[in-house]
């Protein structure tokens, strides 16, 4: 099996990758393992040439909520390559069969494997490309190589990074980026975060240094899915304390997992969505909410609804689901945070100290034409000011920028649902790789 040689060896002045990633999450990990399959199956010149720059030390995702017992929302067959190519040895059977768990997981009869697990099988794939890999290392700015803009478009950029120390810099040639960087923890506005004010992103690294030996009172804010595991975890983890799960809604509502609504997650349904005008697009985007945001699997809503019953059984109420209910005022106090909550629907008020306050708001999406510096302004946009991307996931750029910047996240605009999510990791990997082929050969006429 040939291997490209490490990034380390690559990084000489004069080296210029066909491209370069920024972030090392699951969307670019499977752009390096398609890029790894390649160069396997190529004669060395039609080899692509790659590094990737991730700010972490080692590789991680998501490992704030890697909660004990906590399950995958996609079957394990959406993993970072099956859906590109079931044979690839990057897959999740072959994660399993190098572990020798893969009878144990036959007779174990689940489609989803708990998020740990999966966890461990996306660092046994970031162990198979490390060569590719530059961690500790910042990106602080993307620009235009020096001359590169005369006499015609820019076809190469400089990506500068900084390590964690700020002790190295190191800068990378490229004639495409890849952008991936993740989303944005998403906080209510005017609430900041503090020791007793968290995001669910950061809940289990909290948690674990949390001073509290005994807490009186956790209150969870949110309707999803994070919102329910975290309320789940409290109350399993700490038998005196009270949870209290404040959403807007009545309470918490299942994901819609039903074969016809999932199929808005199958690859097809992206140029379904891609060529459809922006009325279609939000509608189709509206119907479909509920596969995937503000809600919560079945199992798990009955599980609380089952302890929930149990405490009234016993004339207890340690996990309040408080619907219909909105937190309108958060302080730090000496020993809590002040919590004040507000009954949408008759308006009253309940005033609460509590050891801790979890916010499950969600996230946002970056504007990664920021990361662009002087670049960014050759980024089309549309009315709305969302950035205008090719169904290749290659941002639109005027005739001033020839290099292309493909977006590993941030396309639910236009890509549909699953611009964010893992289902199409591995087919955007794919198409991702086809486009930086195609167009290392024919950059301008390759169609889009």
């Amino acid at each position: 099996m040939t291997f490209l040689p490490s990034a380390h060896e690559l990084d000489q002045p004069d080296s210029v990758y066909d491209i370069v990633g920024v972030g090392f999450g699951p969307a670019n990990l499977a752009l390096a393992i398609a890029i790894e399959e390649h160069n396997e199956t190529v004669a060395p010149d039609q080899r692509l040439t790659a590094a990737f720059l991730e700010k972490q030390p080692s590789f991680g995702w998501h490992r704030g909520m890697l909660i004990e017992g906590a399950t995958m929302q996609v079957s394990f067959l959406k993993d970072l390559a099956t859906m590109r190519n079931p044979n690839s040895r990057f897959s999740f059977v072959s994660y399993l069969h190098d572990k020798g768990r893969l009878v144990d997981f036959i007779n174990h009869k689940v489609l989803y494997p708990t998020r740990e697990e999966f966890h461990d099988y996306l660092r046994w794939c970031a162990d198979g490309v490390d060569h590719m890999v530059r961690y500790g290392l910042e990106v602080t700015a993307v620009e235009p190589v020096a001359g590169s803009a005369a006499p015609g478009p820019v076809r190469e950029v400089e990506v500068s990074a900084l390590d964690v120390d700020g002790a190295e810099r190191a800068t990378y040639r490229a004639r495409n980026l890849a952008l991936g960087t993740g989303l944005v923890p998403r906080m209510p506005d005017g609430v900041v975060r503090s020791a007793r004010v968290w995001h669910s992103s950061e809940f289990l690294h909290r948690l674990a240094d949390f001073p509290v030996a005994a807490p009186r009172r956790f209150v969870v804010v949110g309707a999803g899915q994070s919102a329910a595991e975290v309320a789940d975890h409290l109350h399993r983890t700490y038998d005196g304390a009270e949870v209290c799960s404040v959403l807007s809604r009545y309470g918490y509502s299942p994901a819609d997992d039903s074969p016809y609504a999932n199929r808005i997650f199958d690859p097809e349904a992206v140029d379904l969505y891609h060529g459809a005008d922006a009325s279609v697009r939000n509608r189709l985007m509206e119907y479909h909410r509920n596969t995937n945001y503000g809600v919560v699997d079945i199992d798990l809503i009955d599980e609380l609804y089952r302890r929930s019953y149990q405490e009234k059984v016993r004339g207890e109420n340690r996990l309040r689901i408080m619907g219909a209910a909105q937190v309108t005022h958060v302080e730090d106090e000496a020993d809590g945070v002040a919590v004040q909550v507000r009954n949408l629907a008759d308006g009253s008020e309940e005033r609460m100290t509590a050891d801790v306050i979890v916010y499950a708001t969600g996230y946002t999406e970056p504007d990664h034409a920021v990361l662009l510096g002087s670049l960014t302004g050759a980024c089309r946009r549309d009315d709305s000011g969302r950035l205008l991307v090719h169904r290749d996931y290659r941002l639109h750029t005027d005739e001033t920028v020839e290099t292309g910047f493909y977006l590993q996240g941030g396309t639910e605009h236009t890509h549909g649902i699953t611009g964010n999510l893992l289902s199409m990791v591995a087919v955007r990997a794919g198409e991702i790789r086809a486009s930086l082929v195609a167009r290392r050969h024919a950059p301008v006429t390759v169609p889009v």
